[in-house]
């Protein structure tokens, strides 16, 4: 990325300043970067522990796989998720509060003993596998948040501040030289004069 500046004090100032800017900010980005490099390794973390169980649960029901083809799955229903938002590293993700279950009701007595179990079962196997949804878009919503951090980061540090600097430098070469021109053309200028005085 080019920087457009023009060879005069006022393109030098307004330079300087975004430079500095810049310089300041990006410590900030860093910290913010690696925060958000934690807490999506994190989230791995968790989605992997929320698989593992998952898997668990999966494998409990087809122990009693044959038991629950008598259960009827209609009994049991989500009816609501209840969420809330939080803020990690300056990203907003979803973070699950509940989830409401409705029964539909059914005879106890006529039921097989095992329902009761059974429901406590399929909720948490409901449960795990909605935390693991969440937890997957507070993954995503983190990564990207990373990846433009990484961005902004690589921006600053790699094209932007390097671009300042070099342009602030030819600015001042500019200047420079032209002073050292001014400088020289006037002493040329009063030495002829002197010649011109003395002849």
């Amino acid at each position: 990325m080019a920087i457009s500046f023009q060879y005069n004090k006022t393109s030098l100032q307004g330079l300087e300043k975004n430079l500095k800017m810049r310089v300041r900010a990006l410590p900030t980005l860093k910290n913010k970067e690696s925060a958000l490099r934690l807490e999506v390794k994190k989230a791995k973390d968790e989605i992997r522990e929320l698989d593992m169980q998952v898997e668990e649960r999966i494998a409990a029901y087809d122990k009693m796989l044959t038991l629950y083809g008598e259960f009827d799955t209609s009994l049991l229903r989500v009816d609501d998720v209840k969420m809330s938002v939080k803020k990690i590293a300056g990203v907003r993700v979803p973070i699950l509060d509940e989830v409401v279950y409705s029964t539909k009701p059914f005879s106890i007595f006529s039921s097989p003993k095992w329902f009761a179990d059974g429901f406590t079962q399929l909720k948490e196997l409901a449960q795990v596998g909605i935390e693991q949804e969440f937890c997957r878009e507070k993954l995503n919503l983190l990564e990207y948040a990373r990846k433009k951090s990484t961005q902004k980061v690589n921006l600053f540090e790699k094209v932007q501040i390097p671009g300042y600097e070099d342009a602030i430098r030819k600015i001042k070469r500019f200047m420079e030289d032209e002073e050292n021109l001014s400088k020289s053309s006037q002493k040329i200028v009063k030495s002829k004069r002197e010649k011109e005085a003395m002849a």
